[in-house]
């Protein structure tokens, strides 16, 4: 490799690497960007990172002509490395004394770090593939002809060693391998920037279909929490005097049931919008319990207002009422209206006031009442009573029980779900009289989720943070099997053979969004894994290579697949591949010549 490290290097680097990082900008602008990109605007891009890029011409003029005095190739090559990492460092560190937000949160949390080792690497990846692009034909150039030109000493002198037989051939391919294996390094964590753009991409689905499932859902009725039915009585809970005047502390006691019932029974449905499904129901629910509360014996019972008792029940979305509600309360028919007397088990519900008195309420009061109410998907109830049972069936196949408490019983078919729940005095938080503030209902409900198969946002983003793991690989075996060959193969066929890799992710997440995830990541792994095998065959010529190319990245695939599939296992799966991995690329590579030839002892 005979590069001159001159001026008019320094000028071409210094032009094709604004080119680049001014295009890679312009992406991460296009994807970030909510309002249209336009043309002007990426014009105006390139041209502040040409003049901003100045001062980088300015040092390279003034520093890269010194490593024409090292007395090896590889040296050369490691002093423009230290050059190029030093002029990226400086522009990283630019980013964040600028405060700039363009990179977002794209690998660190922390936005001043996030800044520096974006820029810093975005920086020093464009300026290795500007590199490549320069110099490519002196690079990869196998022919031993060189024009005439003027020497400088130094040069003069290591041309003389180039023409000693064996010792300078050796290291002349050594240091040829040496600067391959660090070019394809540099153009592996170049393909990272792309899976950065991958993630947003999904994650932008992602967010678009909870949109969608908020709109629907807001227009039919939002998930619903119900609690049992209770007894709201205002209380005088002693008095003060301002002034003059005697004024009553009158609060809400809530009384909630002795013994209480639920049987309900839920009838999924399913709305499209576009290309999405939302998960809805319509739920017919049972209630029936009585009420016989147990007073405190430090309460004031003639301060009860009984008369002024409303009997509640709570509920999140009113849209979802299909029918009116009528309650049977102590064997007289009342028809409940929203609104409530207090908020203390939640914001929004139905109330009616209701007659009794101490004898009849101390005797026990029952009560018997159907709703029928629509939601979406999550129906969550809350356990007001001092004894509880709560069955819920259905005939979705994949449910979810979440909430505080998990279902006592549960059964779960193709055909649908059953599930029972049930409290009692010594597993609940509340006392038989509740004063106001003495209850909170975020920790108390309980239900089931209808959640969608699936899923397919999540296993594709799992599958993207597996990127480096499958694009590395794949270079690596493309590079052992060149080596061995003697048939290398050109940085921009790498370039291709990773934007291949990078499309195999966008085939799987758009696939996934109208098949199942499973057939979504064979449709595109066999449909990548055929291209480059192909693509592998046209550079090498090799049925034989061929067939290894799509056994190993089939393997690869495959193995993803199940490291995407396992949960609690993942960690352990994927150590004990990745061993046996690393064993298969060892073995392979155990008979390259790293050093281009056999020790040979210089000639005399």
């Amino acid at each position: 490799m005979k590069i001159r490290y001159s001026t008019k290097l320094a000028f071409k680097l210094w032009l094709l690497t604004a080119i680049i990082v001014s295009t890679v900008l312009n992406t991460i602008l296009i994807f970030r960007s909510e309002e249209s990109f336009s043309f002007g605007w990426s014009m105006l891009i390139l041209i502040g990172c040409i003049l901003c890029s100045i001062p980088a011409l300015v040092l390279l003029i003034l520093f890269l002509p010194f490593a024409e005095y090292a007395d090896k190739e590889y040296k050369q090559f490691y002093f423009f490395l230290l050059i190029m990492f030093l002029i990226a460092t400086g522009y990283g560190s630019m980013a964040v004394f600028l405060d700039l937000e363009i990179f977002g949160n794209m690998i660190f949390s922390d936005h001043n770090l996030n800044s520096f080792f974006t820029g810093t690497l975005i920086i020093y990846l464009c300026s290795l593939l500007a590199f490549v692009i320069a110099e490519h034909k002196k690079i990869f150039s196998t022919s031993k002809k060189t024009s005439p030109q003027i020497l400088s000493p130094i040069q003069s002198k290591i041309m003389y060693e180039e023409n000693l037989p064996e010792k300078t051939q050796t290291v002349s391919t050594s240091n040829k391998l040496l600067i391959k294996g660090l070019i394809t390094a540099g153009l592996i964590l170049a393909m990272l920037i792309p899976t950065i753009f991958i993630k947003n991409l999904v994650q932008e689905r992602e967010q678009r279909q909870k949109e969608v499932v908020k709109e629907v859902s807001s227009k039919w009725a939002n998930s619903q929490t119900l609690s049992g039915p209770y007894l709201a009585i205002p209380y005088n809970d002693g008095s003060r005097v301002e002034g003059n005047v005697l004024i009553k502390n009158r609060i809400y006691l809530t009384i909630p049931a002795e013994k209480m019932e639920v049987i309900a029974t839920i009838n999924p449905e399913e709305r499209k919008r576009s290309i999405y499904k939302v998960a809805l129901y319509r739920a017919d629910v049972n209630f029936s319990g009585n009420f016989r509360p147990s007073w405190p014996t430090d309460m004031k019972l003639e301060n009860l207002e009984l008369d002024k008792a409303q009997l509640c029940f709570n509920l999140d979305d009113y849209k979802g009422i299909e029918e009116q509600t009528e309650i049977l309360f102590n064997n007289k028919q009342y028809q409940l209206n929203p609104g409530l007397p207090s908020t203390d088990i939640g914001l929004n519900g139905l109330s009616v006031p209701v007659s009794m008195t101490m004898e009849s309420l101390n005797s026990g009061i029952s009560f018997r009442f159907n709703l029928k109410i629509k939601g979406s998907e999550q129906l969550h109830f809350l356990p007001l009573a001092y004894s509880s049972k709560f069955t819920v069936s259905s005939t979705w196949p994949d449910p979810s029980f979440d909430g505080n408490t998990l279902p006592n019983s549960r059964n779960v078919k193709d055909s649908g779900f059953k599930a029972e729940w049930s409290f009692n005095r010594a597993n609940l938080p509340f006392a038989n009289v509740i004063r106001p503030g003495k209850i909170n209902t975020e920790n108390l409900s309980f239900g089931v989720s209808m959640v969608q198969p699936a899923g397919q946002y999540d296993k594709t983003m799992r599958s993207v943070k597996y990127a480096l793991l499958v694009i590395g690989l794949s270079f690596g075996l493309f590079f052992i099997i060149e080596s061995t060959q003697k048939k290398p193969f050109h940085p921009m066929q790498y370039i291709l053979v990773g934007i291949a890799m990078i499309i195999f992710y966008t085939l799987l997440l758009s696939i996934s969004e109208y098949l199942l995830f499973d057939l979504s990541y064979l449709i595109a792994s066999v449909a990548i894994v055929g291209l480059i095998s192909l693509y592998a065959h046209a550079h090498f010529h090799s049925i034989k290579i061929t067939l290894v190319f799509t056994f190993l990245l089939s393997l690869l695939y495959g193995f993803i697949f199940i490291l995407i599939r396992l949960e609690d296992t993942a960690l352990l799966v994927g150590s004990i591949g990745l061993f046996f991995i690393l064993a298969l690329i060892m073995y392979a590579s155990r008979k390259i010549n790293w050093y281009g030839a056999q020790t040979i002892v210089a000639a005399q």
